[in-house]
């Protein structure tokens, strides 16, 4: 899928060196106006303020469309010069017009760059790096874009949209002092708009079928960590464009949207003859329904490589699957047609999800659109069928029981979900049409680590002894992903050793092994011998022992002098628990011991307990993350519970020598 979405036009701004030497000439009128102009309210962080933008689509009586965007910004600090290079995306069906862009220093003559300073290039920033694409960028970097100056660009494209639809997009991550569309539709045309995470605002009409939109002051997207997509946090306005007898309109319905794609995917999972003899070969071995599905399943995973060839509709249409049985490659709508048209063979229906990656992108209130940058599937389950082992599933209302699988994801089995499409938000793809739908969320058991250690202490405070941990979901797929690349021995116990010097000063890993590398269904395991020296601390006729050998799950990112603003946003549901056993040295007995912590807040929760017995210390914790949307008005509670969870990751049990 395509990665970048845009409609009818978009331009994205980021940081790269590059182009030739600017021409002394001035800036637009336009520009020159906003030069003076007061600056929208900041803060003393705030780099830069855009003081104008304006965007003008214009819809020909030919029915030819046509786009204008310009932006004038003023750098107000270090860190501000970033907006002074630009990137501008386009296709065959967007090619750009005519590109300028300017500066006003604070100081001398303004400078003006053409499209002919700028760079073509492939697209650098798009998610799994596609073979192939007719996706390109210009970019452009604007000369004297210094603390104080002014810069600004102008850019304008001819569009054929997929679907009549624009989008303005009239807040940032800086303030905007002052933001225009103009809508201008032939005779007969009409419009219909949605207002996304900001009141509907009426228009003002300038002339026939002409219609301008002002906001005034928009505040920035504060970035924040552990927030949702900014993009999908900001303000904006979607147009749908209806011609002249109301055809060929914009999205106005999921469902609508969902027939063009299906249409789209319409006679692509046909199988040749060769798909049905592998799949013949591949499911003889299996016993059972869900065998032949998990077979058919790592064969797409893993034996089709991730291989995308972009270009023209082919950035939303799949190849077939008989040329993605014969290449071998394809990308993910790819691999999900080749997993479709085998599942069929064995007669298992299936349908596509087309979804985003970053799970706040597309929301239950997010008009039709087409931000989506990945696909999957919906796998039917056959009535009867045991799905026990096949957490990822949900009821549909009309096709039952569906286990949902990313082909793409090779280390994530069949059952099971990734992080960022568990409660994400999809298009399911069907013959009728398409609808918008929340993807099932797993039971926290089936993310975390779970640590075991049996220690002994010595009278010279070294700890020594055995430590397993064991990773399932996301977790495994981290620890597997980290390995994969890993060809000496000092690169594969890096991640140990990450773990082990974030919670101790001194120590030396004395062995390591894992278990069920290459295995994905299988939980991931580290087992591994540890020897801290110095890890308890004499104070007297006293010895100072923390329960708590390894691991931390403490975060920082709340701890911020102004109150949150978004919500927090998991990567997915966990379980982590820890079970250290300290068996300390001969004629210690137990002084204090560290008060359990039983935290339960509904979205996530924190209980541990030491206890003595044996000569030992024992402690045990555990730690959920329950919800994966924590709204900003409960962040203070998940600030307190991480604070919490510090107090009791530092404590100390206190020992002292019994006396004879």
């Amino acid at each position: 899928m395509r990665t970048i979405p845009f409609m009818l036009g978009q331009v994205v701004l980021a940081i790269v060196a590059c182009c030739r030497v600017a021409l002394a000439a001035d800036a637009p009128v336009w520009m020159h106006q906003q030069v003076n102009a007061a600056l929208p309210a900041h803060d003393e962080k705030t780099v830069a303020v855009i003081l104008f933008e304006e965007s003008v689509l214009t819809v020909q009586p030919n029915g030819k469309i046509k786009r204008l965007d310009r932006q004038v910004v003023r750098i107000l600090r270090p860190g501000g010069e970033a907006w002074g290079t630009i990137h501008f995306y386009f296709d065959p069906q967007t090619p750009i017009t005519n590109l300028h862009a300017w500066s006003i220093p604070t100081a001398g003559k303004d400078y003006e760059v053409k499209e002919r300073d700028a760079i073509e290039s492939a697209v650098i920033d798009v998610d799994g790096g596609e073979l192939m694409s007719d996706l390109r960028m210009k970019t452009l970097r604007i000369p004297a874009a210094t603390v104080g100056s002014v810069i600004g660009f102008e850019v304008e494209q001819d569009l054929k949209p997929n679907f009549l639809i624009d989008e303005w997009d009239f807040q940032d991550t800086v303030p905007v002092r002052e933001a225009h569309y103009t809508l201008q539709l032939p005779t007969g045309w009409s419009y219909q708009s949605s207002w996304l995470n900001h009141p509907a605002e009426a228009p003002t009409a300038s002339a026939a079928n002409k219609w301008n939109w002002t906001i005034s002051d928009a505040e920035p997207v504060r970035i924040e960590g552990y927030m949702p997509p900014w993009r999908g946090i900001a303000a904006r306005m979607v147009v749908a464009l209806i011609p002249s007898g109301g055809k060929g309109s914009g999205i106005s319905s999921w469902d609508e949207i969902g027939s063009w794609y299906s249409g789209l995917i319409a006679g692509r999972r046909d199988a040749s003859v060769a798909i049905k003899q592998k799949v013949a070969e591949l499911t003889a071995p299996a016993a059972t329904s869900l065998a032949k599905m998990q077979a058919l399943a790592s064969f797409v995973q893993n034996d089709v490589r991730y291989v995308a060839i972009e270009l023209g509709i082919g950035g939303y249409q799949p190849h077939p699957a008989a040329e993605i049985f014969s290449h071998r490659y394809g990308d993910c709508k790819d691999k999900a047609t080749l997993l479709s048209s085998m599942l069929k063979e064995i007669g298992v229906e299936s349908y596509f999800v087309v979804i985003n990656t970053e799970r706040g992108a597309v929301s239950a209130s997010t008009p039709p659109n087409l931000h989506f940058n990945h696909a999957i599937l919906a796998i039917a389950l056959p009535e009867g069928f045991d799905a026990t082992l096949l957490k990822a599933r949900l009821v549909h209302p009309t096709l039952g029981p569906l286990v949902f699988f990313d082909p793409t994801d090779e280390l994530t089995p069949l059952g099971s979900l990734s992080g960022a499409l568990q409660a994400n938000f999809g298009m399911l793809v069907t013959q009728n049409g398409g609808e918008l739908i929340k993807l099932p969320q797993l039971a926290v058991d089936t993310n975390g680590l779970r640590r075991t250690a049996k220690m002994t202490l010595d009278e010279k405070g070294t700890l020594l002894g055995e430590v397993i941990e064991i990773r399932v979901g996301d977790e495994a797929v981290q620890q597997r992903y980290a390995l994969r690349a890993a060809t000496l021995d000092t690169d594969r116990i890096k991640p140990v050793e990450a773990v082990a010097g974030a919670s101790l000063a001194k120590f030396q890993i004395l062995k390591a092994a894992v278990a069920n590398l290459r295995v994905a269904d299988r939980p991931f395991e580290w087992h591994y011998t540890l020897e801290a020296e110095d890890y308890a601390k004499a104070a007297g006729n006293l010895l100072l022992v923390r329960p708590r050998v390894l691991g931390s799950k403490v975060q920082s990112f709340l701890e911020t002098k102004v109150p949150r603003q978004h919500p927090v946003e998991f990567s997915g549901p966990r379980r982590d628990t820890d079970a250290f056993d300290i068996l300390l040295p001969a004629g210690y007995v137990i002084d204090e011991l560290p008060a359990p912590v039983d935290v339960d807040d509904g979205f996530a929760a924190y209980h541990s307990k030491t206890v003595f017995n044996g000569g030992a210390l024992h402690y045990t914790r555990s730690f959920e993350i329950k919800e994966l949307s924590v709204p900003a008005s409960k962040s203070e509670q998940l600030k307190q519970l991480y604070r919490t969870i510090e107090d009791d990751e530092r404590n100390s049990a206190v020992l002292k020598r019994s006396t004879p």
